[in-house]
């Protein structure tokens, strides 16, 4: 099982999160890519500390959304969505090459994450920027999404994210984060949907029902409180079930 986190969300004097401890524990970094979050100086310093720690590089690619953290649907044109994702992952590969490493998958982030999952036209679009840049990249997304199944049909490979530290709709979409219970930050509970997750292929929903979760890799968010506990408590208990935490891609 893959363990991921949202690394690189600093902005100049603005930090957020522990990018240095998590890159400790997690195997896959989706760094961002100065649309919601990050700099030039961010990028370059979290995929270079990525490499030093054997951590596979994504782009955590978003809406040009710096005030709203990316977390408001900006409703773009499909066409410009295709050239800011390209734009974007043009941009940290460029870091990572001169790190070393490269850019091996690709993760969108906050509102752009959740339209692409019910929005085939705008799912076509950022599938476009990521054939456009590499056919060889893979796009992390929810099982069953509309991002998952255009992927699919243009020959890109597809990884299917489950979030530990989320909750769920009975659909198996995310729980808007204005609502109650949406975030989770109880370590124990965060660990036990994680293994549950893992080796049964399951979670439980805000409602109490369980829906299949066929996931392979999993998600503590960098800039969740607590979120260097929550990624150990993460990683221990996967670890304790027999789980083998490795990247679902090589680093390139």
């Amino acid at each position: 099982m893959d363990l991921n986190s949202d690394l690189g969300e600093g902005y100049g004097a603005w930090t957020m999160g522990d990018d240095e401890a998590l890159l400790g524990i997690v195997s896959s970094a989706n760094v961002a890519c100065g649309f919601h979050a990050g700099d030039p100086q961010v990028m370059r310093r979290t995929v270079a500390t990525a490499a030093r720690s054997g951590v596979t590089v994504g782009a955590h690619v978003s809406y040009p959304d710096q005030r709203g953290f990316g977390r408001y649907d900006l409703n773009l044109p499909p066409s410009q969505v295709t050239d800011d994702v390209l734009y974007q992952i043009g941009a940290l590969d460029a870091f990572a090459r001169a790190s070393g490493t490269r850019v091996s998958y690709v993760k969108p982030h906050g509102a752009l994450y959740n339209r692409i999952a019910i929005d085939a036209d705008l799912a076509g679009a950022v599938v476009c920027a990521v054939r456009e840049y590499d056919p060889g990249l893979a796009l992390l997304t929810l099982p069953g999404s509309a991002a998952a199944a255009a992927a699919e049909a243009a020959g890109i490979p597809v990884v299917a994210e489950g979030f530990a530290d989320r909750a769920y709709t009975p659909d198996g979409h995310l729980v808007p984060r204005r609502e109650p219970g949406a975030v989770l930050t109880d370590p124990d509970l965060v660990a036990a949907r994680a293994v549950r997750m893992a080796t049964e292929r399951t979670v439980t929903t805000i409602d109490g029902t369980d829906i299949p979760m066929p996931v392979v890799s999993l998600c503590v968010h960098g800039d969740s409180p607590g979120a260097v506990s929550l990624a150990q408590a993460v990683r221990s208990g996967l670890t304790a079930a027999g789980v083998t935490i490795a990247p679902f891609v090589p680093v390139r």
